[in-house]
């Protein structure tokens, strides 16, 4: 009984931190994302760059999980975004969006990262994306 009793307060301990290391994970994801302005340095769509399109475009990403796409320092487009720090993905959603801010749409892969930037690709259907943001 007292073997039992022990295994699954270990499992319990084990969960628990677990849960805790993820929520550490998430806190870090959403402060290193809300903290500032980012920018656009590099999109390639289907093989095809054309990060000249997102050149007067800023984003700033709020803790609620919402996202504001500036334009020449208005507000285009209120989006929203969440991070996945196990998964490594990040998930954005511009609602109704026109080209260019249409293509941000959907789960982005992080490939690399840092506190200043994040490379980031997106395989939707027969499209394939990759995008650089940057810390300003």
């Amino acid at each position: 009984m007292k073997k039992v009793f022990f295994a699954v307060s270990l499992f319990l301990l084990i969960a628990g931190c677990k849960k805790s290391i993820d929520k550490i994970k998430e806190n870090a994801v959403v402060s290193a994302m809300t903290d500032g302005q980012w920018g656009i340095t590099k999109f390639v769509n289907n093989g095809n760059n054309i990060t000249f399109e997102y050149t007067n475009f800023k984003f700033q990403f709020y803790s609620n999980n919402t996202v504001d796409a500036f334009k020449n320092g208005t507000i285009e487009k209120t989006g929203t975004w969440y991070g996945d720090a196990t998964k490594m993905t990040i998930d954005s959603n511009f609602p109704n969006s026109i080209f260019p801010l249409n293509l941000i749409n959907g789960t982005w892969q992080i490939e690399n990262n840092s506190w200043t930037y994040v490379v980031a690709s997106q395989k939707s259907g027969a499209d394939t994306r990759s995008m650089r943001l940057e810390k300003l």
